[in-house]
């Protein structure tokens, strides 16, 4: 999704108990390229990037596209929350939202994925009203397959 329609981008910062959902800034391109770079974060998505090629390629100032949340806890990047319209790589779920996450493996563990989660998907639904998001992992990933049951998807 290069666009979220009519939705301003954007949003201010949301806040949940521990974590503050924000556009990304350049303080958060090391914790980015680390996030990228690891090999547990890489094991169901093809592998882990080469830390080299990401330290060349990824700007001073990372990304700031509309649906592209940073997870922070306590002033510090732990992850990341994309909410994009979905391009096709998989045919059940073209045209749909899909929610994507990824957080450093020392944040694993402790609630933080569904706690960010779960306040993007309200985000979104407050803004999209009826707006269908899908979730695509691989069914051996059962740390993501427990955070969808935990978000409510219904496996398809």
């Amino acid at each position: 999704m290069t666009d979220l329609g009519p939705v301003a981008w954007p949003p201010a910062p949301i806040r949940t108990e521990r974590l503050v959902l924000r556009e990304p800034e350049a303080r958060d391109r090391k914790a980015i390229i680390e996030l990228l770079a690891s090999p547990e974060v890489g094991t169901y998505l093809g592998g882990p990037r080469p830390r080299d090629e990401l330290e060349r390629a990824m700007p001073e100032a990372p990304s700031r596209r509309p649906g592209r949340f940073i997870v922070d806890l306590d002033g510090a990047m732990i992850g990341q929350i994309t909410l994009y319209r979905e391009t096709g790589h998989l045919s059940q779920a073209a045209g749909r939202a899909e929610l994507g996450y990824l957080f450093l493996p020392e944040a694993w563990g402790y609630g933080y994925a569904a706690e960010a989660c779960a306040a993007a998907l309200e985000w979104f639904t407050d803004a999209l009203p009826g707006e269908p998001v899908v979730l695509a992992t691989q069914t051996a990933n059962v740390r993501s397959m427990h955070l969808a049951e935990k978000l409510r998807f219904i496996e398809v």
